[in-house]
């Protein structure tokens, strides 16, 4: 391998990250975006049949999304938001909601926006462009990796090794890969914009001591990608604008992204924040048209943590990029390898803070029912999201101008995760028998349960072996708080006890599961279950899906039930009579 200065080969670049600082050890990426990428797939539009998605679930996408135009709870969340969601190389919805203009200040006496006379209003539209806040981020972590392919960055090398200056205050170790995946130990941000002059804000940056030792733990920071910016800055010799035109954009045909639109652009941008103190850090009025991010703004709007503005196609394109393996039609960006490494997680060490390189990734707090170990995406503070989920070659762009007219107006993530909820419910779980199969549904705080009738299983004994349920299942949870159980009672359901059973995926070795009990991430596909029965002439098995009250994963399915005992079948879900007397609450039959 070539020393950290000089950078890793292609060749390299992944082998080397086999055991990257003794934290990660990951087999081949099984379902990365090269594997799942339909080749060099452009956009177009189509159909959700078109696409394999189910059209329902997108209808409940606008219409959830347009709830939040009203009061969520006591203000809109945003005045309006553009939708985009597909799979493959088809886009199925793309939906302009509300308004892209509409309040020309904030009242902080009244706590209320003062909205623009009705006919100065502009509504969105599918080509609004949007500040993308973070979402920034991913475009340097980009640009990042392709220095990297390039032998011209060195994923392990010290930050200092390219900027002597910045290894002063205990910098000196922190490395590329730590400011990618937020493990330096930078606290969360600074304000630079209080900084006279550019050589100041620097001197602020050099002197700078990170919170943790780099390495030690998780703490999202901008610092991270803006000290980014000026390794690549240094080893280029050109501004992180015009890498981003000559990188990506511009070779990917992404005309509207770009750092500080022109002033021509301004009717078709959405606006954001009527930006005064104290709840910003700059006296600046409406924004709209610039970026709104204080410190980007004092960098002159081009800072490698905030400041691209786009659209919600162009986003597409950039994540249909990924999705195919770093290729968009003729032009490739990246190399497969590569984009894996992005959708790697780097910080095994530190469980519910997956980070690849540049993106996040398994976070169900904004991309909700998508979520997966390698389902990657990004968020924004103006109310930007992009989730890419390459398990089903799928994506979700949600931008929305949440700031609008004042960034204490909303509050968490709930458009994004309903949207995203959505988004994975639209992607059909074919039975694997038959036409039907159980579905326990995706709603929060909720028990759902699946019960099979009163079964007489006293015949199995000691010559003919035990009793044994055998079916299929499918299931995607958020990982330990929603589970799904398997339960016996002997007393009428006065008590139920739990069922052990094994689970065996196609391919690979029998998994036992002593509690009874499975949660997490399945591999979305079917896995054959077995579970011995105890002895009994009035057993009742059921499954029981519980879910708390903040996020929910795709769900669970059960299929081609069957109880044996003694060389006789007790129960069989093919069998209409015996079909007829499962007990479901919560349930649906699904016909995906």
């Amino acid at each position: 391998m070539t020393d950290g200065r000089s950078g890793l080969t292609r060749r390299q670049l992944v082998a080397g990250t086999l055991a990257l600082g003794g934290a990660l050890a990951i087999a081949p990426f099984p379902a990365g975006p090269a594997a799942a990428s339909s080749g060099r797939s452009t956009l177009r539009h189509g159909s959700p049949e078109r696409a394999g998605l189910l059209p329902a679930p997108l209808r409940r996408l606008v219409t959830d999304a347009e709830a939040f135009l009203g009061p969520s709870p006591a203000h809109p969340w945003y005045a309006g938001a553009v939708l985009l969601a597909g799979r493959g190389g088809t886009v199925a919805l793309h939906e302009p909601i509300g308004t892209a203009v509409r309040y020309q200040a904030y009242d902080e006496k009244t706590g209320t926006g003062v909205e623009f006379p009705s006919d100065q209003q502009i509504p969105m539209a599918e080509d609004t462009v949007f500040d993308l806040a973070s979402v920034s981020k991913l475009f340097t972590s980009i640009l990042a990796v392709q220095q990297i392919e390039r032998g011209a960055l060195g994923l392990e090398a010290t930050v200092a090794s390219y900027l002597p200056d910045f290894g002063r205050a205990g910098k000196q170790d922190m490395t590329i890969r730590q400011l990618l995946t937020h493990t330096s130990g930078f606290r969360a941000w600074i304000p630079l914009y209080a900084a006279p002059t550019y050589e100041a804000k620097l001197e602020l940056i050099w002197n700078e001591a990170p919170l943790n030792p780099p390495g030690s733990s998780y703490l999202y920071s901008d610092l991270n990608l803006i000290s980014l910016q000026l390794v690549l800055e240094k080893i280029t010799g050109h501004g992180l604008d015009a890498l981003l035109h000559d990188e990506i954009t511009a070779p990917l045909g992404m005309r509207r992204t770009r750092y500080n639109p022109p002033a021509a652009w301004q009717p078709k941008i959405a606006a954001t924040e009527d930006a005064r103190k104290p709840w910003s850090g700059l006296d600046r009025g409406l924004v709209w048209g610039e970026v709104h991010d204080e410190n980007a703004f004092s960098l002159g709007g081009v800072a490698g943590h905030a400041g691209v503005f786009s659209n919600a196609w162009d986003l597409a394109v950039l994540g249909r990029t990924l999705l195919n393996g770093g290729i968009y039609g003729r032009c490739r960006i990246l190399e497969p390898e590569s984009v894996d490494l992005m959708f790697t997680d780097f910080n095994t060490a530190f469980p519910g803070d997956e980070h690849g390189l540049g993106f996040e990734l398994y976070q169900h707090w904004y991309m909700g029912a998508m979520a997966t170990p390698h389902t990657a995406g990004h968020t924004g503070f103006t109310g930007t999201s992009l989730v890419l989920d390459p398990t089903t070659d799928s994506f979700l762009i949600v931008l929305g101008n949440s700031v609008h007219p004042v960034r204490s107006w909303r509050s968490g993530s709930a458009p994004r995760v309903a949207a995203a909820d959505n988004m994975a419910r639209a992607v059909p779980v074919r039975p694997r028998h038959g036409r039907t199969a159980w579905f326990s549904g995706m709603a929060t705080a909720a028990t759902a349960t699946l019960a099979l009738p009163a079964l007489d299983t006293s015949a199995a004994d000691a010559s003919t072996g035990d009793a044994s349920l055998r079916c299929a299942l499918w299931w995607d949870t958020e990982p330990r708080s929603d589970i799904l159980a398997l339960e016996s009672t002997t007393d009428g359901g006065a008590t139920w006890q739990p069922l052990p059973f094994t689970t065996t995926r196609h391919g690979e070795r029998p998994q036992d599961r002593p509690t009874g009990t499975v949660t997490g991430w399945s591999g979305r596909v079917w896995h054959r279950l077995t579970a011995r029965l105890p002895a009994h002439r009035q057993l009742v098995v059921r499954w029981r899906y519980t879910t708390d009250r903040l996020y929910v994963g795709r769900g669970a399915y059960v299929d081609g039930l069957r109880v044996e005992a003694a060389d006789r079948v007790l129960f069989d879900e093919a069998r209409p009579a015996d079909a007829a007397r499962i007990t479901v609450s919560g349930w649906s039959a699904s016909a995906d």
